[in-house]
């Protein structure tokens, strides 16, 4: 299956930039055209034109829209959200597109109305520029079929320094981007990822606007910290208006596909380790139960020689990497340690049914739990359950191997699959 993966771990994201890389992608230009035909048709827009360039960005040949507007700006904040929908309804998009668009407006006015109480205007946004960022995105999204399949986004970059907005010269992230991010629960990142000393843009100003996150945080399922495993299929880049020093501020966009496996899921995970010299095995022991109990995918112990050649022990823990704070906090509080190793992965899952069947053993019929899993649609394994097979084997009073080479030869017998 083919989905979007939007990195603005680059230079950020506005949704000027969004479009430009989704034009770059796509070369659908006839679709932005049907929405800036529809734009000039509103009330408050006198004249709204576009010229679609390559433009240079470090060296980086990306796409860039020229746009010439002449317009009534409109402070009333149901004003920007009526517009909006009304050049969605011109468009004929669908239901799903159309309440997207609606989302992203009520995130503007819920970021402004948080920030300034409820008697505020807008300012920035206040323009059929928006309309055009908002409706363009989603109109292109949905016509190329990427709405319908999953979008996935790096962590974006929210850019570092001061930037002179209506209200005067205000640190970044200014406070609308920081109130969506909020609102939606979104990782970021202050400035781009770079150790090199020589890095002139530590004062890189706004690079992520308010248009531009809320467009990513409602059309995103999923922000992952580096790119899942995939194949690339394309790429498109967007250019921004501004030019930086040292980063090219450019919008990267890649469709890809998933590896050839079939009844296959991925799962963003955390691997958590720690080393410790100077707690009891009973500790351990306590540590290792408490972090199952919590839910944890696993948990293991190994023996290691650490610092001045003393005998330590490395706790591992795996876990989903949305919970890896809740483990982290675990071993800190229960070990000791001072500090805890992350490690951010992705895992592959072979899809699995559980079926419930009945067994004979010393002619009593128990219940058990039989596990199938596959990939690419052929049975790779079949398990029953060992929680079952001990049961029976405490009510027996049976060996547990023998138990397993009776259950599964019925298994293997009934052939339900």
């Amino acid at each position: 299956m083919k989905y979007l993966l939007i990195d603005p771990k680059i230079s950020g994201i506005s949704g000027d930039m969004l479009i430009n890389s989704l034009l770059d992608i796509t070369e659908r230009y006839d679709l932005i055209e049907d929405v800036i035909s529809k734009i000039n048709e509103l009330d408050n827009c006198k004249c709204i034109s576009i010229n679609i360039i390559n433009k240079k960005k470090l060296g980086i040949m990306s796409k860039y829209m020229e746009i010439e507007l002449n317009e009534e700006k409109f402070h009333n904040p149901e004003m920007l959200k009526k517009c909006i929908l009304k050049v969605c309804n011109k468009l004929n998009m669908s239901d799903k597109s159309i309440s997207i668009c609606e989302n992203i407006a009520d995130d503007l006015i819920y970021a402004e109305k948080n920030i300034h109480g409820d008697h505020f205007h807008l300012h920035e946004v206040a323009s059929l520029d928006t309309v055009l960022d908002v409706v363009g995105s989603l109109y292109i999204l949905e016509k190329c079929g990427y709405l319908s399949n999953q979008i996935i986004s790096t962590y974006p970059v929210l850019g570092s320094g001061y930037v002179n907005i209506d209200h005067g010269i205000l640190p970044v992230p200014v406070p609308a981007v920081l109130e969506i991010l909020k609102k939606h629960n979104t990782p970021f990142q202050q400035t781009p990822s770079l150790k090199n000393e020589n890095f002139e843009d530590s004062d890189v100003g706004e690079l992520t606007t308010p248009t531009g996150i809320a467009i990513l945080c409602n059309i995103t399922s999923e922000f992952c910290r580096n790119y899942p495993s995939s194949k690339i299929l394309k790429i498109g880049y967007g250019a921004g208006t501004k030019d930086l020093k040292n980063t090219p501020n450019v919008l990267r966009i890649l469709e890809i596909n998933n590896l050839d496996f079939e009844n296959v899921s991925e799962e963003k995970m955390a691997l958590l380790e720690t080393n410790v010299d100077d707690i009891s095995g009973e500790i351990l022991g306590h540590v290792i139960n408490k972090v199952m109990d919590e839910g944890a995918s696993d948990i293991f112990i190994t023996p290691v020689i650490g610092k001045k050649n003393r005998p330590a022990n490395k706790i591992t823990v795996i876990c989903k990497y949305a919970e890896f704070e809740k483990y982290t906090k675990i071993l800190m509080e229960e070990t000791g340690t001072l500090g805890v190793r992350i490690t951010e992965f992705n895992r592959y899952i072979a899809n699995r049914k559980l079926l419930h069947m009945l067994v004979e053993v010393k002619e009593k019929k128990f219940q058990i739990n039989v596990k199938y899993s596959y990939i690419n649609n052929k049975l790779i394994n079949i398990k029953p359950e060992y929680e079952d097979l001990k049961r029976i084997s405490q009510e027996l009073k049976m060996p547990l191997k023998n138990i397993s080479e009776i259950v599964r030869k019925q298994i293997d017998e009934k052939k339900l699959f």
